[in-house]
């Protein structure tokens, strides 16, 4: 046992910063300190990423918010991450725990896989673009955003875009003009870009 966490420990030595954007991977080490701690994760094609999280990172498992302390060795994680303020350091504003899909069993019936949260979720699960930049204008199918370059984007909003304030879940009416915000997205079956997600708030300073 210990020499397989001594493996473990040495693999995090390596580990790069998760560039920004959505990383999906294994839970191979993490550790909490006071104001957050630092999850290290492996993904398909073998890098080693690690990220950073604090109190206002939200954590989600079966669609409910749940603590870091529910993490294990070897989770599928589901990582939004981002830079914090004047740094390179990988910051995760949201972690999803991608649970197996689970089987129901019932004599004399054939096992089948749960179905998906809802339609989109088969072949776009909660979305593989993400976008930054500052609410220009809100209407009620669509945001327009001012991107880093000064071009303007117009991502549409679904029914159940879900919308994460400092880390709290909140309902479309929070979300003001000239907030800058975080956005995971996909397309949708028009080759339209719609949002599953968007987050803002300040990201926790260490000396917060």
């Amino acid at each position: 046992m210990r020499y397989l966490t001594c493996i473990l420990l040495l693999g995090t030595a390596y580990a790069q910063q998760a560039p920004i954007g959505i990383v999906r991977g294994e839970l191979i080490t993490w550790q909490a300190v006071a104001a957050g701690g630092q999850l290290n994760i492996r993904t398909n094609d073998g890098h080693t990423y690690e990220c950073s999280y604090d109190g206002k990172t939200y954590f989600e498992r079966d669609n409910q918010r749940v603590a870091a302390g529910v993490l294990s060795t070897g989770d599928r994680l589901e990582i939004v991450s981002d830079h914090k303020p004047g740094s390179q350091n990988c910051y995760a504003r949201t972690v999803h725990v991608m649970d197996p899909p689970t089987v129901r069993i019932v004599p004399g019936v054939r096992p089948r896989l749960e179905a998906p949260v809802n339609s989109t979720e088969s072949f776009a699960p909660r979305g593989d673009m993400t976008f930054s930049g500052v609410v220009i204008r809100i209407d009620p199918d669509a945001l327009t955003l001012k991107m880093r370059t000064g071009d303007e984007k117009i991502i549409l909003l679904r029914q159940d875009t879900r919308y994460l304030g400092d880390g709290q879940r909140v309902d479309a009416g929070g979300l003001k003009r000239n907030t800058r915000v975080f956005i995971r997205a996909g397309r949708n079956l028009d080759n339209d870009v719609e949002a599953y997600q968007v987050i803002w708030g300040n990201i926790i300073r260490p000396n917060d």
